[in-house]
Formats: C-alpha cells, sequence, structure tokens
C-alpha cells in the first residue's frame, strides 16, 4: 500500500494529517493484532516531524509552501516520508535533554528516535529534505 498527500506549511492541517494517516492505516490495522504494534506511535511520530516542518524547515518560506507526505506499508515494515523545502540542518549537532531536566523546546529529535525503529534525515538531489521515520511490525 502507497499513499501521498501534500500539506501547506501550516499547523492548523494536523487534524487532516491524523485523519489521512489513520485512514490510509486502517485496513493494514484491520488484518494484524494492533496490540502488538503501536500504530499511535507512528501517528505521533508524524506530527512531530510535520511539525518540525513547518516550525523549522520552513519558517522563513510563505505558508503556500507544500509539505509532502508519503505512506508507504508493505511487509512487515511501515515507512513515512516527510519532504519540505527549507535549509538542511545536521541531525548529529542535536544535543538531546539530560533526564530530569526541563527545557523549551528540543525535544522533537530525540522524541521521534524514541518513538519509531529507524529514523533518517537527508537532503535530497531535488533540493528538499526526506525525514524517513520507518517501523518493523
Amino acid at each position: 500500500m502507497k499513499a501521498s498527500i501534500k500539506f501547506i506549511s501550516d499547523l492548523t492541517v494536523l487534524s487532516q494529517l491524523h485523519q489521512w494517516f489513520e485512514y490510509n492505516c486502517s485496513n493494514y490495522i484491520s488484518q494484524i493484532d494492533s496490540s502488538k504494534h503501536p500504530f499511535y506511535h507512528l501517528n505521533l511520530a508524524l506530527t512531530e516531524g510535520f511539525t518540525n516542518a513547518v516550525r523549522h524547515a520552513h519558517q522563513e518560506l510563505p505558508p503556500e509552501t507544500p509539505i509532502e507526505i508519503e505512506l508507504r506499508i508493505r511487509d512487515k515494515r511501515i515507512e513515512i516520508r516527510i519532504w519540505d523545502q527549507g535549509k538542511p540542518f545536521d541531525p548529529t549537532t542535536v544535543v538531546e535533554p539530560e533526564p530530569g531536566t526541563l527545557r523549551e523546546g528540543g525535544y522533537g529529535w530525540f522524541l521521534l528516535r524514541r518513538l519509531a525503529d529507524q529514523v533518517v534525515y537527508e537532503r535530497c538531489p531535488d533540493g528538499r529534505n526526506c525525514l524517513l521515520i520507518l517501523s518493523f511490525i
């Protein structure tokens, strides 16, 4: 199964994003024991990836700038790709928060890596950035 969609760079579309994800996962979820796979974790990872694209990558771009999302479910894996058009960043420079400390912001990349089996961020030849969120079932 493969599905894709484009959204404007605006956090007001988050409910539409959730509905799209749940709709496209619903057939697959009914075929497996959903108690063995926390799809809500991936929905949260998708939300965090989209939010980061809006708040950081597209911060200086017009809200009409699209963020493209692709969902693939095959074999025993779920792949979510989020393409943005912002300036790239180096995820190796993101410092994880110390346990027990509170700070404003900076938890997104940390959270993404905890919610998925694999997270990859790379610059594409077409000048966009791609965030891959991968989960094995």
